[in-house]
Order: C-alpha cells, then structure tokens, then sequence
C-alpha cells in the first residue's frame, strides 16, 4: 500500500501563526495516513512502508501533536483573550469552542492509539477493532475540517490583527523552548522538529 510520507517545510519561529499553519498541514497529513490505513486495510497484514507510516503517524499524534495544543491554549489564546479589541473580544466564543474540540478530540487520538499500536504489535486487528479505528480516523478528519478552516481562515488572521507584533514574537520563541529548541537559531533545525524515539517529526 503506497502511503505519501511528505510534509513541506515552512515558516519559523519569528512566524508563529503561519507556524501553527504548517502544523495544521502535518495534521491532516498525518490523519490521513491513519485513515488510508485503516479504510485501505481493514485491519490486514501491513507491509513495510504501511507500518512505518502508521507508526510515524501514531508518533505524531502521542508526542507532537500536544504541543501544537499547548501553542495555541498556553501561548497564543491567553493573548488573544487579553487583546483589547471589540474583534478579538467577540471571538472568544469561538476560542472557546476551540479549547472544547482539543478536549474532544484528546479521547478519540487515545484509542486510535491504543488500536493502532494493537496493530503493529499483533499484525493484523480483528474486524470490529479495524471497523472502530476507520471509524475513528474518518471522524476525526471531519473533526478538523471545522477547526483548522476556523483557526486558519478566523482566529489566526485576527491574531496578526489584535496582538501586538512583539507579543506574536513571543509565542514564537515560546513555541520554540516548549520543544527544547533555540528561538534565535535560524536553521532548518530551528522549523518545529521533534527528535523522540529516532522518529523526526515536524511539530
């Protein structure tokens, strides 16, 4: 099964919200290779190159993917919420709203997890775990569509708008350290890389 395993580089960290962005493209890369497997496979034998994209995506979303969250709720969002602006003021709801669908979306990733990583030990799942994770996947797909479309199009433009450039900076190099990283360095090292478990995996 031909599984595409790339991801464009992006912005760094003196771009914070295009570098949400590029998470987001990472997310529904790595999504979709959860979801190709399970509705591709039904659960079969995987091959080579199918059980190490699955196992890459599954990385993803058990280490990288929470800080992404944190990003936004710990970085971002507070600042937004302290913009004083009629725009950013009535937007909270949607932020909000935001903050619920990470919570939401936190239990269905555990039991992905918990049936992908079923799969690569045993070798194959059993019919109603592989019908759960297809259902699963494609329902987080769905999931996204909305968010990252409402994030992209509504919250990250009106971030660039309300919060000051020097505060944008800030979550920035915030972003950097929460993954252990230099904010000053300007390498391709510097782009939201995470190093864990031999795995490379763009944050």
């Amino acid at each position: 099964m031909q599984i595409n395993m790339s991801v464009q580089p992006g912005h760094d960290w003196t771009q914070p919200l295009g570098l949400l962005s590029d998470c987001h493209r990472r997310v529904e890369k790595f999504l979709g290779i959860i979801a190709q497997a399970a509705a591709g496979l039904n659960g079969g034998a995987l091959d080579a190159g199918s059980r190490e994209a699955l196992a890459k995506a599954l990385t993803y979303f058990r280490q990288a993917a929470p800080m992404h969250t944190a990003d936004e709720e710990e970085s971002l969002f507070p600042r937004l919420r302290a913009a004083d602006t009629d725009e950013a003021r009535a937007a909270l709801a949607q932020v909000d709203g935001l903050e619920d669908d990470h919570r939401t979306a936190d239990w269905q990733h555990a039991e992905v997890d918990a049936l992908g990583n079923c799969w690569l030990a045993e070798g194959t799942l059993r019919e109603d775990d592989a019908r759960r994770l297809t259902e699963l996947s494609l329902g987080l797909q769905e999931h996204y569509r909305g968010h990252i479309a409402l994030e992209d199009t509504v919250i990250f433009p009106l971030a660039g708008r309300a919060i000051p450039e020097r505060e944008l900076l800030e979550v920035g190099r915030e972003m950097a350290i929460r993954r252990g990283l230099d904010p000053d360095a300007r390498t391709p090292e510097s782009r939201c890389v995470s190093r864990r478990q031999g795995v490379a995996i763009r944050v």
